[in-house]
């Protein structure tokens, strides 16, 4: 399915998306590796056995990431002009190795655009819940989208 237009997005919107994923050690050390991010927390299963998780905690930014790109598709594939920035980033409950992801979308705010008549700016909400449906991950985003082609 492809992306929405600034003139299709509709404030209150709930999208759900379909992908879910198991998330593995290997997805949490390949992730830490390629950010560089030694945290022992989530490298050094000793470690983090003598924290309050009593064990590894998967690098929050990686379920950021995971939460907008799984979001594309049915949000701003193929109608993004580019994204505007990120404003504030929850993590009410930690991700586990073996968590299985999935996120759902609230469209929050749009406005026109001051100097592109023909793109908008849609505030999207990215919610992550854990097979418990518990909300482990909530991101804004901004964006600016182009204006359908009929518009």
């Amino acid at each position: 399915m492809p992306g929405i237009y600034f003139d299709q997005a509709e404030v209150g919107q709930t999208i759900k998306h379909g992908l879910t994923r198991t998330v593995t050690e290997t997805d949490n050390v390949l992730f830490c590796s390629i950010t560089h991010n030694p945290q022992p927390l989530h490298l050094d299963e000793e470690y983090a056995k003598k924290t309050e998780f009593g064990q590894r905690v998967f690098n929050s930014m990686y379920t950021v990431s995971f939460a907008c790109g799984v979001s594309i598709e049915d949000t701003t594939m193929g109608t993004l002009v580019v994204n505007l920035g990120f404003g504030e980033m929850k993590f009410p409950k930690p991700v586990f190795i073996n968590d299985t992801l999935r996120v759902e979308t609230v469209i929050k705010e749009k406005r026109e655009s001051k100097s592109r008549p023909d793109a908008g700016i849609v505030t999207f909400e990215h919610l992550v819940y854990n097979q418990h449906d518990n909300l482990v991950c909530s991101i804004i985003r901004i964006t600016l989208l182009q204006r359908s082609p009929a518009a």
